[in-house]
């Protein structure tokens, strides 16, 4: 008896290959992206090289990423499959079979699916592992031989995770049929639809949301609180898109419905009727492939952008090739001293072969603060208004002259230039008790990243060491009453080089920069160098750690690009074929009664075009209120280049576009040869 159930659930399985056969397909696509993930996070070579413990945290979170979605993916489509089988069902029911007897078939072919599309997907994850895993150490710039290997950390979790989605999935599938009785499951193909209800209070809501959504993208004024408010612009641009497909369109249907000159055309009352009727089940449909094609787009654009703006970055973060600092808290150190220590660092960079190309060095007394009006006071940092946050920086006239190469007019006792962005516009600055006049404004050359971020960036430019040594002194009085503790402004001593050769040169410089310096600082005869703090930081270091970073979100955001684009077309592919079932006899009675073939083909065309390509542009809408938004985010990793993720977002848009067309023109035809003659 047990055998005439396998033979009955594989006969199923081969009969409805038009249903199944993407759903097993699409299962071995999703078992060998969890396990390629997998294979490769759980890559203890990875963990060995540097930056790639960079690369396992962002595929961990990959592997999350991708059995979430993958879980829901797979119950959706298979709600299309159990939609079409009610009848089938409900034959077995009436030609004898018990329902005991049914859920035995639909457990064999819960079975058959679970082996071939986790079977199938673990073969192909092991066939392209390796290629997918020489990508990945392109991308990231590892460099590192990759041996041929099977992960069985990656195939136990693989074999577990679907295990569970497919049993899950046949409890659900069960549970249906228990709850149903024949008649229902016989007749559940052919049950009238009636005109939905305009819903007008949702409509309102929806376009609310969307609203509200888009207003807190397009009018967020920084990074750090456009990543707070992503997420709740996320949900409520989601909420409010399923509440507009659900209850906008029928109320815009209804109104096109009552254009009479638009409504009584051939070609338009059969498509606007139609569609009106079958809204309510379409709507939730059309919302999904929206809602999935806006994440492929923000995805892909993002990932694809930090990947391409690697050097854009490098350079925000790491003004020189070598930057050496120097933190003095009691400002005692002089500037011979000073002067001494750059001799010594060149000296060291030369002697590692290196040509020194450009350097800069400079002194300054700096704070974050914040501005109210001309006033100058301590940032509080138990509520920071980030937006009200500047970088604060005190610069001798000649210190600035020498960092900057070039010269500005005489400054007057007790009075200040500034240099800033946004240019500073009031006529004086006020610093604990006193009050400085502002003899000369100018704008920070270039584009001041950290505007970005903060308000913004301040440097005040004094007349000599006595003026800036009160001004740190002050800043340093204003922060104790804050805070109330002791608190010191540290003096800085910086020196940037920009210097020849290969990127492991360039680390290798660096090294040796910080080993005369550890020598010096446990010199006990060199006692002011010993009392210093002092950091080095290397752009070709930096390059490594944000290569590692970006080519493993660049990976990531492919792979879930990828996995997103696949759920898009698999649910469109299904909704066509159901419409097809759906629309055949609608459209095989208008021909009876009178409409043309031509007229017919007309009328499914404009419907098909109408339902096809309104998530294309509502997405493109949401990306496009999105932007401002995501271009802030994109500050967080010190990319402020716009055109950069403008041309980003228009490129993915046209490639997703395109392939959108192709799927729109393979999922037409097979929608046309179910309608049948009437095409």
């Amino acid at each position: 008896m047990n055998k005439l159930y396998l033979k009955l659930a594989w006969s199923n399985l081969k009969n409805s290959r038009q249903f199944y056969l993407p759903y097993v397909i699409a299962g071995m696509l999703s078992a060998m992206m969890f396990y390629t993930m997998c294979a490769i996070q759980g890559n203890e070579g990875l963990s060995k090289m540097r930056g790639g413990t960079s690369v396992q945290m962002v595929l961990f979170f990959g592997v999350i990423v991708v059995g979430v979605f993958v879980s829901i993916f797979l119950f959706y489509t298979n709600s299309f499959i159990m939609k079409r089988r009610k009848k089938e069902l409900g034959i077995y029911n009436i030609l004898g079979m018990e329902k005991i007897h049914i859920a035995k078939i639909m457990a064999w072919e819960t079975v058959f699916s679970f082996l071939i599309a986790v079977g199938g997907g673990l073969i192909l994850g092991i066939v392209f592992q390796k290629l997918l895993t020489m990508f990945l150490y392109r991308l990231t710039g590892l460099d590192a031989a990759i041996p041929f290997y099977i992960s069985g950390w990656g195939c136990l979790h693989t074999a577990e995770l679907f295990g569970a989605i497919y049993v899950c999935i046949l409890l659900y599938n069960l549970m249906q049929i228990r709850l149903s009785n024949p008649v229902e499951l016989l007749h559940s193909g052919s049950t009238g639809e009636r005109e939905p209800k305009t819903k007008i209070l949702q409509a309102v809501l929806g376009v609310v949301c969307i609203a509200a959504g888009y207003y807190m993208a397009i009018t967020v004024d920084n990074p750090v609180k456009a990543i707070t408010l992503f997420f709740v612009a996320v949900m409520l641009v989601i909420i409010g898109t399923y509440w507009l497909f659900n209850a906008g369109s029928i109320a815009f249907l209804k109104l096109l419905r009552k254009n009479k000159r638009y409504y009584y055309q051939t070609r338009h009352f059969t498509t606007v009727s139609g569609m009106i009727y079958r809204m309510k089940q379409n709507a939730v449909g059309l919302a999904n492939i929206c809602i999935l094609s806006t994440m492929v787009l923000v995805v892909i654009s993002m990932t694809v952008c930090m990947y391409a703006g690697l050097e854009d970055e490098l350079k925000t973060q790491y003004p020189a090739e070598l930057e050496v600092l120097f933190y003095d808290p009691d400002g005692q150190q002089d500037s011979g001293t000073f002067d001494r220590m750059t001799d010594e660092i060149e000296n060291v960079i030369k002697e590692n072969g290196r040509v020194i190309t450009g350097r800069q060095k400079g002194i300054y007394a700096g704070a974050a603060v914040m501005l109210s009006g001309n006033k100058v006071i301590a940032l509080d940092r138990s509520n920071m208004d980030f937006s009200n946050m500047y970088m604060f920086e005190v610069m001798t006239k000649q210190g600035f002259e020498e960092y900057m190469q070039e010269s500005i007019p005489d400054i007057s006792d007790g009075s200040v230039a500034i240099m800033a962005d946004p240019v500073y516009e009031l006529e004086s600055i006020v610093i604990g008790d006193d009050e400085y006049p502002v003899e000369q404004t100018m704008k920070i050359p270039g584009k001041d990243a950290m505007t970005e971020l903060v308000g913004g960036t301040v440097i005040v430019i004094v007349k000599d060491e006595t003026a800036l040594e009160k001004m740190r002194q002050q800043l340093s009085d204003m922060e104790t009453a804050a805070y109330g503790e002791d608190r010191k402004v540290d003096l800085t001593y910086m020196m940037n080089f920009d210097m020849s050769g290969s990127v492991e040169e360039k680390i290798a410089c660096a090294n040796a920069v910080r080993e005369r310096l550890n020598e010096w600082q446990n010199d006990e005869t060199n006692p002011q160098i010993m009392r210093l703090d002092c950091n080095v930081v290397s752009r070709a270091e930096g390059r490594i750690d944000y290569e590692s970073s970006n080519g493993g979100l660049f990976f990531l955001g492919l792979f879930l690009g990828s996995m997103f684009l696949m759920i898009t077309v698999l649910i469109i592919y299904y909704k066509q074929i159901s419409e097809g079932y759906e629309d055949k006899e609608r459209f095989a009675i208008m021909e009876k009664v009178g409409m043309s073939n031509a007229e017919v083909k007309a009328s499914i065309r404009s419907q098909v075009r109408t339902v096809f390509f309104l998530p294309l542009v509502t997405a493109a809408c949401h990306l496009a209120a999105a932007y401002p938004m995501l271009k802030k985010m994109l500050a967080l990793v010190a990319l402020y280049n716009g055109t950069l993720f403008a041309w980003c977002l228009a490129g993915t848009v046209l490639v997703f576009g395109l392939i959108y067309l192709a799927v729109f023109a393979v999922t037409s035809r097979s929608y046309y040869k179910i309608v049948g003659n009437q095409v």
